[in-house]
C-alpha cells in the first residue's frame, strides 16, 4: 500500500492530524471497512483458506472497537 499511497505526501495531508492520517483514510477506501461473514448452524461458514483480517494503516496502532451487526432468522432448536 505504501507504493500506491505514500505516508506524508503533501497532497494527502490533513492540517490538524498526523502525517499518516489522510493516507490511512485513502487506503481504507481502497480495501473497504466492512465485512459480511456467513453463519451456518452457529459456525462461520468459511472455506478452508478463508478468514477475516483487520489491517492497521497507521504506523502506531490505536485501540479499536469492532461493531457487529447480526441479521437473519432465529429458529428454535
Amino acid at each position: 500500500m505504501q507504493r500506491i499511497i505514500r505516508d506524508g505526501d503533501p497532497v494527502c495531508r490533513h492540517a490538524s492530524e498526523e502525517s499518516d492520517d489522510m493516507s490511512a483514510h485513502l487506503r481504507s477506501v481502497l480495501t473497504g471497512s466492512f465485512l459480511t461473514l456467513p453463519v451456518v448452524e452457529h459456525w462461520l461458514g468459511l472455506g478452508v483458506w478463508q478468514g477475516g483480517y483487520l489491517w492497521e494503516y497507521r504506523y502506531q496502532g490505536r485501540k479499536r472497537c469492532l461493531v457487529l451487526t447480526i441479521q437473519g432468522e432465529i429458529r428454535a432448536l
